[in-house]
């Protein structure tokens, strides 16, 4: 789960791979690694990455974001931190991807060089509770559409079903099994399943590659 230096998470709008990625990048700072997340998510309207700086610097992540942040700029803008991604083969990378196509276009302009280090982890985050992914042909289409646009193909699979606040054992279970589908389709692994961390116990205890989730506040920066 945490053996590439760099991990992207990408999925459809309201995935939840930003929840996942903030918590990815937690989890290998507690490994004492050095990490950065970089927020590439240039025209979400949900939960951004940096609505997370607080409890990412309290961890000890450093939050790299576009300049055009919580902007209307509806354009794949980066900053020069940006490509410290790339360069600083010293730090593990977790980026944190729009939405669909759009949001993609970001990461184009680092796949040539991504892919040439060859030690990156593509990651779809997968939630078959959110409408347009609840079938196996709609999280098929917005995979070739990610793919198409920010040229890099997904290497694995990321269960986050989910249903907020009234999450089940039940719930988690159904995603494992929608996702085991699309793995079974597409020869991607499902690379680990995230639940939040006071409900693992019982049979969700017993899923191999667990990554806890932690509630993250929205706006904890403020």
């Amino acid at each position: 789960m945490f053996d590439k230096r760099i991990t992207i998470f990408m999925g459809h709008y309201g995935s939840g791979k930003t929840f996942i990625a903030v918590n990815y990048a937690l989890a290998l700072a507690k490994l004492n690694k050095k990490v950065s997340i970089y927020d590439l998510d240039i025209v979400n309207p949900y939960f951004r990455t940096v609505d997370a700086e607080k409890t990412l610097n309290a961890g000890g992540v450093e939050l790299i974001v576009s300049p055009f942040a919580e902007t209307n700029v509806d354009i794949p803008a980066m900053n020069a931190a940006s490509y410290k991604m790339i360069s600083d083969l010293s730090r593990y990378a977790v980026a944190d991807i729009g939405g669909d196509d759009r949001g993609a276009l970001a990461l184009g302009r680092f796949a040539d060089k991504i892919k040439e280090e060859n030690d990156y982890q593509a990651l779809l985050v997968v939630n078959k509770f959110r409408p347009e992914t609840r079938d196996i042909q709609g999280v098929l289409d917005i995979k070739q559409e990610i793919e198409q646009t920010s040229k890099i193909a997904f290497t694995g699979i990321v269960n986050n079903a989910n249903l907020g606040n009234e999450t089940t054992e039940e719930t988690i279970l159904s995603g494992l099994e929608f996702t085991n589908e699309i793995s079974k389709i597409t020869g991607l692994p499902v690379v680990f399943t995230a639940v939040r961390r006071d409900l693992i116990k019982g049979n969700l205890a017993k899923i191999s590659n667990i990554l806890p989730i932690d509630p993250i506040k929205y706006g904890d920066w403020l």
